[in-house]
């Protein structure tokens, strides 16, 4: 039953059931579990940050990871992928949350979950991959500058109740903000920055997340000594109410159930669920399950690379769309693979989704136990944090690389894409840069379809050709960006010419266009007594040919199965009796 369905399905679990089938032993257990902690505890800082990036209170981010991390884990087709939150998704998650509540973005988050699931259920994985490499770096850049803005405000601890409006907007509040810069915050997020900076040159195994956010929460609690010295915590700027009880920060206690829509809309009334919330979020649902997508699969990608493994990227949506459907209704935001996350774990040991279930795993021991701590980390240190990983995402390096020695249309591709994901938004990005990307590869497809008159008269593959027969060479695919510059030649021929042979063994493809064209070529030719041969076309595209209604018409209209037959065929036409035009 199990083998059928995986004929007619994704091989939902695909990645957990390769692990065990490949055999799975106390050893592997062990390093994926010290993996695990690893991840976990480099999660954890990430996990608040984020969901504080994207308007919602730090537990979110948290409830994500614990959900979505062991779903996708579980069902997904990547051994090694880790999944939670990720800083690509601020950028539309964040005015989600302002435009439609925290009850809202937990409705466009089950959207795009099931957005997700549909797609892998179809087979669409391979298809994510097709997305250009200038795109990907171009919308990526462009997320990390505005990450890395809205940082700006905790950073530097602006007066600002929150970042609203397009970019320039933002610039705008920011700028006008900075004369009522904290230095106490400023010197928290600082030391906090430093320490992200340098650690890495320790060499100490130790991640440089939780010393970073451990040092930055020390000088914090350190300064508050200080008269005057005071720095926002997430225990001072979130609040919350449990089973009729209250607190400041994080609740202690493990995600539980409630509807999405019961939670929070705009006013602070409960959402509530109607079309036209729908139909309002199904933009925003669409993207997230794109972004989703398209990041999880890349990562998967980057993983296989560094992990020697294979992944399934139909089952990898389908765990993705599912994880993503159950986090909502235990108050978590959208997850996808994180690459910095899942590289950590490949560093560490993992080799199986183990790693993730442990990562998910620590993550809700922290929330249980250690939730007051967490509460005492400073604002300035988790923006501090999100700096850092901006920066990452910014692909600097590769931005310039590609600046430098790409083709002049990857690089306009690079640009706009980037310009429009900073100034506007990533839809709009990416479909512009798909759109130009499309034109591009079209552009350069007909730059390598070619028409050529043989001259002299000979044939590499048949020695000489008759005096009455012209040879015309078709190099390439004949589509409708290409076909009427191929064959816009044989609209000039000779009238001397009795039989005109299209060598068309280099053809790889004919779409209706070029089927139309070709149909009225014959036609042409046919009035003009000329005979038509088209050699060495393959099979496949001779059928089509003639389900289109080109087909063999002794004298007129021939099929050469190699060059030496086309070449029999046409000297027979070009010596037989004159051919008398068709009519006009």
């Amino acid at each position: 039953m199990l083998e059928y369905l995986d004929q007619k399905l994704p091989r939902i679990g695909a990645g957990i059931r390769d692990a065990v089938a490949e055999g799975y032993d106390r050893r592997r257990l062990r390093t994926d579990v010290l993996a695990g902690v690893t991840v976990g505890i480099v999660a954890l800082p990430l996990a608040m940050a984020l969901a504080i990036a994207s308007g919602v209170p730090p537990q979110h981010g948290l409830y994500t990871v614990i959900v979505a991390g062991i779903a996708v884990a579980l069902l997904g087709g990547s051994r090694v992928n880790v999944s939670g939150p990720t800083a690509a998704f601020v950028v539309i998650l964040l005015p989600v949350t302002h435009q439609f509540g925290i009850g809202g973005l937990l409705v466009a988050t089950v959207m795009s979950g099931l957005i997700l699931l549909a797609m892998g259920l179809g087979r669409l994985g391979r298809f994510i991959e097709f997305v250009p490499y200038p795109i990907t770096i171009g919308f990526t850049s462009g997320i990390g500058v505005v990450i890395a803005t809205i940082q700006l405000r905790d950073f530097l601890g602006l007066p600002l109740e929150s970042l609203r409006g397009d970019y320039l907007a933002k610039l705008g509040a920011i700028a006008g903000a900075l004369p009522g810069l904290h230095p106490a915050a400023l010197a928290v997020g600082a030391v906090t920055l430093a320490v992200l900076i340098a650690w890495p040159y320790t060499r100490i195994n130790v991640p440089r997340h939780l010393v970073a956010l451990v040092i930055g929460s020390l000088v914090a609690w350190a300064g508050g000594l200080v008269p005057g010295f005071h720095v926002a915590t997430i225990a001072s700027e979130f609040q919350w109410t449990l089973d009729g009880v209250s607190g400041t920060g994080i609740p202690p206690a493990a995600p539980h159930f409630a509807w999405p829509w019961q939670l929070a809309g705009p006013d602070g009334a409960p959402a509530g669920l109607s079309f036209e919330l729908v139909r309002a979020l199904a933009g925003p649902a669409f993207a997230i399950a794109m972004l989703g997508a398209i990041e999880s699969l890349l990562c998967a990608v980057v993983a296989d690379g560094m992990a020697g493994t294979r992944h399934d990227p139909n089952a990898e949506l389908v765990g993705l769309g599912i994880g993503n459907v159950l986090a909502p209704f235990f108050g978590g935001i959208p997850a996808t693979a994180a690459i910095a996350r899942t590289a950590t774990g490949i560093r560490a040991g993992a080799r199986s989704p183990v790693a993730a279930l442990v990562h998910a795993l620590v993550v809700l021991a922290a929330v249980i136990s250690l939730a007051p701590l967490l509460g005492r980390i400073p604002l300035a240190a988790l923006a501090a944090l999100l700096l850092v990983v901006a920066w990452n995402m910014s692909e600097a390096r590769h931005f310039v690389r590609i600046l430098r020695v790409a083709p002049v249309g990857d690089r306009v591709v690079l640009v706009t894409v980037f310009l429009l994901t900073v100034l506007f938004d990533m839809v709009l990005a990416v479909a512009v840069g798909m759109v130009l990307a499309a034109l591009l590869f079209i552009k350069r497809t007909i730059d390598l379809t070619e028409t050529r008159l043989r001259v002299p008269p000979a044939h590499e593959h048949a020695g000489e050709v008759p005096a009455r027969v012209a040879v015309y060479d078709i190099n390439g695919p004949l589509f409708f960006g290409a076909a009427h510059k191929a064959l816009k030649i044989l609209h000039e021929v000779d009238p001397g010419v009795g039989v005109v042979i299209l060598d068309m063994r280099d053809v790889s493809m004919v779409d209706m266009t070029a089927i139309v064209a070709l149909e009225s070529i014959a036609t042409n030719l046919d009035r003009a007594g000329i005979g038509l041969i088209l050699n060495e076309l393959e099979p496949r595209l001779v059928l089509k040919l003639r389900r289109a209604g080109v087909r063999r018409r002794s004298g007129r209209v021939e099929f050469g199965r190699s060059f030496a037959d086309s070449l029999a065929r046409a000297r027979r036409m070009a010596n037989g009796p004159p051919t008398e035009p068709g009519p006009a």
